[in-house]
């Protein structure tokens, strides 16, 4: 039965701070209260998790499938994802049950990326994947009454897009925060901190780009620039109205590593730069590499609820990670924690964890905070967070966000890269086609300018090799006998985490 058409649409603006950096700051010191998670809203459709069934004394709309009752809902999402859209949407207009799997902008956020709209970088954005694909503008847009559909699988992703972040990434226990400091020398940095995540609060004040950049001046000097958005190329005013009018479980993130050429601003120490290196963290190695090094520096923007799952840096670099707009909450663990609801391949080349942050936080956030090594923390515009090599890291925008991130290879990590590049050939990202072996390139390169260096890098790293080999040895229980070859004695494996999901066939997620 067809009900009101929808108006529901949300502030034609976006709402930042006064002075453009962001919304208030937030604290851990903030009543409690305010954490406590709110209810999530009804759902637009009425559609309800599975255990009201058992509640509800009227129509179940689960009967009006058919012979398709005897597919779980599981199944038949998977089926559905094999429909184009004239047929996903005709099918949906055959009971409410069928309208309410059909109207899942998962399926449509798919059939988008394989439609014409792949290609094209501006495009009016209606608000959801359906709504754009199908070109329906607000009043022609319809809303069925799906209050006796109960299906978790179409719960739940509007649980995870409405859940109270507050939740989780205040009160944080005092064990776990990050340290934060004023700023450091290079010398504090390599001597204690190059191995520890930190917070520096006043180490970027004279950027530039703090006072020139915010949501809107970016969208009213680079409207028509394209940016890279994960898998898809749009233009800076189609992704400004997708940020404004976006309910995914986990937003597009806008991702770009040729930002800088793009927008056509200087990086450096040059009197038109719109922001540097930081001084703290000394000489990044890699630029011995000059326009063969990899992918190294990104801009990226997000609503809040955006974010990167967690991974570990590509080529076992370090990175910072400065946020110009907004607020980002991070958790981190060093690179031998075991982290919750994380799994890798025994090879250490793959990764599964939940597919949204939404997902990780419901079901795992809290069995981490437990964890003795856990570190977290909230990095607030004008402030710059150190991601040591190797560290796990989780990282999620509490509020519309913009930020500037590099990856880079300090004296102190010198060893760790050299060992990554060497050993694990098959995982290494970022670099151009025409380098094919990054490893000797490197080597070539630091015996030139830091012979000294490399030497006692190389010694460190077949140090390091030599230990695994033996750790790796007494937990397979082999035993070299004068008598003849290894025997083995007891079975099990034991491997350190490797880095995390790639976003594309040449770009890491920092």
């Amino acid at each position: 039965m067809l009900l009101s058409t929808d108006h529901q649409q949300k502030p034609d603006n976006l709402n930042f701070e006064a002075n453009g950096n962001g919304s208030q700051r937030v604290t851990d010191e903030d009543d409690a209260s305010t954490a406590v998670e709110s209810s999530v809203p009804t759902h637009p459709l009425g559609i309800k998790p599975l255990g009201n069934k058992y509640f509800h004394t009227g129509t179940d709309a689960r009967v009006s499938l058919g012979y398709l009752q005897v597919l779980p809902d599981e199944m038949l999402a998977q089926l559905f994802e094999y429909l184009d859209k004239r047929t996903l949407r005709l099918l949906g207009y055959t009971c409410k049950f069928l309208y309410a799997h059909c109207s899942s902008d998962d399926l449509w956020k798919t059939i988008f990326l394989e439609s014409e709209f792949k290609d094209k970088s501006s495009f009016k954005w209606q608000g959801s994947w359906r709504a754009t694909v199908l070109g329906l503008s607000p009043e022609k847009r319809i809303k069925i009454d799906c209050s006796n559909v109960f299906s978790d699988v179409l719960h739940r992703p509007f649980v995870c897009s409405h859940i109270s972040l507050p939740k989780y990434t205040r009160n944080i226990p005092p064990a776990n925060k990050i340290p934060s400091l004023d700023d450091l020398t290079y010398e504090e940095f390599a001597e204690k901190w190059s191995k520890k995540p930190f917070i520096l609060t006043r180490c970027i004040q004279s950027w530039p780009v703090l006072k020139s950049w915010n949501m809107d001046s970016l969208h009213k000097m680079y409207s028509d620039v394209v940016f890279r958005a994960e898998a898809v190329d749009w233009s800076f005013d189609t992704y400004y109205q997708y940020m404004k009018d976006s309910h995914d479980e986990s937003p597009l993130y806008l991702f770009d590593k040729k930002f800088a050429e793009k927008m056509k601003i200087d990086v450096g120490k040059s009197p038109d730069a719109a922001y540097w290196n930081p001084d703290c963290f000394g000489k990044d190695l890699f630029e011995l590499l000059g326009a063969e090094r990899p992918a190294h520096r990104w801009m990226i923007i997000g609503p809040e609820r955006s974010g990167s799952t967690f991974h570990k840096d590509p080529n076992a670099t370090s990175a910072w990670n400065a946020v110009i707009q907004g607020a980002k909450y991070w958790i981190m663990f060093p690179p031998s924690a075991q982290v919750p609801g994380v799994y890798v391949s025994e090879d250490q080349s793959e990764v599964t964890s939940p597919l949204s942050i939404a997902e990780w936080l419901l079901e795992f956030h809290a069995e981490a905070r437990r964890l003795p090594e856990c570190r977290e923390g909230i990095c607030h515009a004008g402030e710059i967070l150190h991601v040591p090599s190797g560290w796990w890291h989780l990282v999620v925008n509490i509020e519309p966000g913009i930020a500037l991130t590099q990856n880079f290879v300090p004296k102190a990590h010198l060893s760790d890269v050299l060992s990554f590049l060497k050993y694990k050939a098959d995982q290494i990202s970022g670099f151009k086609k025409e380098v094919e072996d990054p490893y000797t390139l490197f080597v070539d390169r630091l015996r030139v300018e830091y012979p000294e260096l490399l030497d006692e890098a190389i010694k460190q790293m077949e140090k390091k090799q030599g230990n695994k080999k033996r750790t790796w040895d007494q937990v397979v229980g082999h035993d070299c006998t004068d008598d003849g070859p290894e025997q083995k004695k007891g079975g099990g494996f034991s491997f350190a985490f490797g880095f995390g999901d790639d976003i594309d066939e040449e770009d890491e997620i920092p």
